[in-house]
């Protein structure tokens, strides 16, 4: 058993005295991003050849939890028929294209990659997987350290945001990478004959020549190959009428009245609140800030935490906000750059709606809200009627004017059972949080910050919340402790780290058993 699986692996991957060897391939890529056009481009390139080719694929769970794994194997046509593998298997990968750069550091921890052999074609664009966007932290992983192991684990390594280069020509990723795997010499195929099979693909074909064009330049290092910028929030800008110019100006003179080290977070949660809602609210922004100012010193920590949860905490998510944000023209502009919609192109936009009994009835007036939440009936048929998820186009009328009507209930927010609500717990915590700063001017920075807790909607947002309660209920424990800000700082960074509240469950554990026994 051991000599016939010694000599079949020798048998594939040494050349024969007819010169055969087999070449093996393993693409990892997600939906949309053409990973069965890679495949079949290049097996028609080497079927041009004279190579026997075959590839197959093995489809990942859902997007962004798994992505599908295109598998090649070719060898010279010498008239005998190879046997070609189905799946890739740990150490027997020459080729590993990668459309995103976290498949690239799956395939490395999976033992697709290895020194001395492998070539690693990887486009170093992100797409955030489903785990980092539900993080309720910031789940965003660091792709620096994937880099580095590329660097380690491959023999030949060709990185570069190809995403970037596509989309700057019109294309498809699948193109880029096409031109990054011929433009490596990983292959052994001419340049002319992958330009010949997106030739005869008749689909696309000068843009998909254009990037591939672009992709094998910056492979070969004749052109700068373009790597992701660092991302950066965009400067908000807000547009005042001019009817509410004078308004405005007067809370922008309340802004340079405060301390100079916070006015620039001032500024942004200012222009926050008064897009969320009105100039009135921002007004009331101000307002609670300039309480904390009077308890503050340099350099002002405090105010600047004030300054951006503050906003936060005023400009909750709800059915109106999210109604509002996905009917905005800037959210259309964003979508379009995100897939690469050309000018002569329809773009389709679907936006996916589970509107829960709670959000329903927090929505209506303050009196009507409270009866109909009490009204079991009423629960009980709106569960089953309209407790479902709906999927509304935005890119026809219908479902844009309806969403548009939605946001357009904003000037009745403050009316609504739902604004009630969330005041009444902005309330509680800012409150809270300026009684301790009068005597911890620390402790009280942090419980600012644990607003970082509560986000999102629906259940996200229930989540949130308990977590929130959580960690302000250990307040009373820390309180009067020299530690009792770093210990609450834990607590916050515990309740982030994951989804289920296992490491709080932990941190207040800890902190409640040195508490009894200091109390002993």
């Amino acid at each position: 058993m051991t000599l016939e699986k010694t000599s079949q692996f020798v048998a594939r991957r040494s050349p024969g005295a007819d010169g055969e060897r087999i070449i093996t391939l393993a693409a990892l890529a997600v939906g949309g991003q053409g990973g069965g056009v890679l495949t079949n481009w290049i097996t028609a390139v080497a079927e041009a050849n004279g190579y026997n080719a075959q590839s197959t694929s093995v489809a990942g769970v859902a997007q962004r939890t798994g992505a599908t794994i295109y598998y090649l194997e070719m060898c010279r046509d010498t008239g005998r028929k190879p046997v070609f593998a189905l799946s890739p298997t740990e150490g027997d990968v020459d080729i590993l294209v990668a459309a995103e750069l976290m498949e690239a550091g799956r395939a490395i921890t999976r033992g697709f990659v290895i020194p001395s052999r492998t070539t690693v074609i990887a486009s170093t664009h992100r797409i955030p997987a489903v785990n980092e966007k539900t993080a309720p932290g910031d789940g965003r992983v660091d792709g620096t350290a994937v880099l580095e192991a590329m660097g380690i684990a491959a023999d030949h390594v060709v990185a570069f945001d190809m995403e970037t280069v596509a989309k700057e020509e019109g294309s498809v990723i699948s193109s880029s990478l096409l031109g990054a795997l011929a433009g490596s010499g990983a292959l052994p195929f001419p340049r002319e004959s992958y330009e010949d099979v997106i030739k005869a693909s008749g689909r696309g074909v000068s843009a998909s020549i254009r990037a591939f064009n672009r992709a094998y330049d910056c492979a070969t290092g004749k052109e700068v190959a373009p790597q992701p910028q660092p991302v950066s929030n965009p400067t908000p800008k807000l547009s005042v009428p001019k009817k509410l110019k004078s308004q405005w100006l007067a809370l922008q003179k309340r802004v340079s009245d405060l301390p100079e080290p916070a006015q620039e977070m001032v500024t942004l949660g200012l222009k926050k609140v008064a897009d969320y809602q009105d100039i009135v609210y921002g007004a009331e922004y101000l307002d609670r800030l300039e309480q904390v100012v009077c308890l503050d010193f340099a350099p002002y920590r405090l105010t600047q935490q004030a300054a951006k949860y503050v906003s936060r905490a005023m400009c909750y998510d709800d059915i109106l906000r999210v109604a509002d944000l996905k009917t905005r023209g800037t959210r259309m502009e964003r979508v379009r750059d995100e897939v690469a919609v050309n000018d002569d192109q329809v773009l389709m936009l679907t936006e996916y709606f589970h509107p829960r009994f709670e959000e329903f009835v927090t929505t209506l007036p303050k009196a009507l809200g409270r009866w109909l939440s009490r009204n079991r009936r009423f629960e009980a048929f709106y569960t089953h009627h309209f407790d479902k998820g709906r999927r509304i186009r935005t890119d026809q009328l219908s479902g844009f004017l309806a969403l548009y009507l939605v946001s357009a209930m904003r000037p009745w927010r403050r009316k609504l059972l739902r604004h009630e609500s969330e005041m009444a717990h902005v309330d509680a915590w800012f409150n809270k949080s300026l009684e301790v700063a009068r005597h911890d001017h620390a402790l009280a920075c942090e419980l600012l910050a644990n607003y970082r807790l509560i986000k999102g909607y629906s259940d996200t947002h229930v989540r949130g919340l308990s977590k929130f309660a959580r960690v302000m209920g250990a307040l009373d424990m820390l309180q009067g402790r020299p530690d009792a800000a770093d210990w609450m700082c834990r607590l916050r960074e515990a309740a982030l780290s994951d989804e289920n509240g296992d490491a709080l469950n932990g941190a207040l554990k800890t902190v409640l058993s040195f508490t009894q026994m200091e109390a002993a």
